[in-house]
């Protein structure tokens, strides 16, 4: 299996300029839903931001996902202040559940692995972590239990990796009937091709692209 080009497309100092510049070929899609509107029941997820995708020394570091940790800390920040749950992920496998991810990858997350870990760079105390074990997710997790518990019917989607989990965790919210906001700034991949992919993909049919400035002003003003 061919290796994806890495590149660090987000950067601390050129995150907003990039995230803006990606956002020109949405503004068709989001047109149709602006102004925003994150009501009470919304949910914040963060997903798999783990070492194994955070730490420069694993072969499956993400050398944007660095640049989206301020953002994302801030809005776990404004969701847990407003009293509104957050979520994070922490993708775990053994060879019970593992299925086609340990076929498809070769190798899995296990639980003993220091680097399976959220990174100590992102403050989770805020939130409840669910362990996950597919792209998905709600696949076999407590998630959707603790949505309905919640009574949440919006979800916005942080974290890794932008074209893995955050997009298909986005389009099974969706086919659950939740509103989605995916947020371009927070959240990242191996690359801005993957990452714009994703972004024209759900924004056709899925998920309402957003900037977390955007969602902050909502949830602080």
């Amino acid at each position: 299996m061919m290796k994806p080009e890495k590149e660090a497309y987000f950067g601390s100092a050129n995150i907003q300029e990039a995230a803006l510049e990606m956002l020109l070929p949405l503004e068709t899609a989001r047109s149709r839903h602006l102004p925003l509107a994150v009501g009470e029941t919304a949910a914040l997820l963060v997903l798999d931001m783990q070492e194994y995708f955070l730490n420069p020394d694993s072969h499956a570091w993400v050398p944007s996902a660095v640049a989206i940790i301020p953002g994302t800390q801030r809005l776990a920040a404004a969701f847990a202040g407003s009293g509104r749950p957050v979520f994070y992920t922490r993708h775990i496998n053994d060879s019970q559940n593992a299925a086609n991810m340990g076929k498809w990858w070769r190798e899995i997350i296990t639980e003993k692995n220091p680097l399976s870990a959220i990174s100590p760079e992102l403050d989770s105390w805020g939130g409840l972590v669910i362990h996950k074990s597919q792209y998905d997710a709600f696949y076999k997790t407590s998630l959707e239990d603790l949505l309905v518990d919640f009574q949440v019917d919006q979800v916005v989607i942080c974290g890794v990796m932008t074209h893995l989990c955050c997009e298909t965790t986005a389009r099974s919210a969706f086919m659950r009937g939740y509103q989605v906001f995916f947020t371009v700034d927070g959240t990242a991949t191996y690359n801005r091709d993957f990452h714009q992919a994703s972004l024209l993909n759900l924004s056709h049919g899925i998920a309402v692209p957003v900037l977390v400035s955007e969602l902050l002003a909502e949830l602080e003003g």
